[in-house]
């Protein structure tokens, strides 16, 4: 538990969130519920990639 970088761990809750909202946005049949779990999974793992190289980058890594 020690090595546990806290920020990664809510990034991938994040995403695992809106991957749930894209199901339920199926299920409900809504369009515009859909788009906007999948920009907000694209936003989130984008931030997720960027941070993580920034630390590699920093030696944190």
């Amino acid at each position: 538990m020690k090595n546990v970088k806290w920020v990664f761990v809510l990034y991938a809750l994040g995403a695992v969130l809106s991957m749930f909202m894209i199901g339920i946005a199926v299920g409900v049949k809504s369009f515009l519920l859909a788009i906007a779990a999948i920009v907000s999974l694209i936003l989130i793992m984008g931030n997720g990639f960027k941070t993580k190289k920034k630390l590699r980058e920093q030696g944190l890594l």
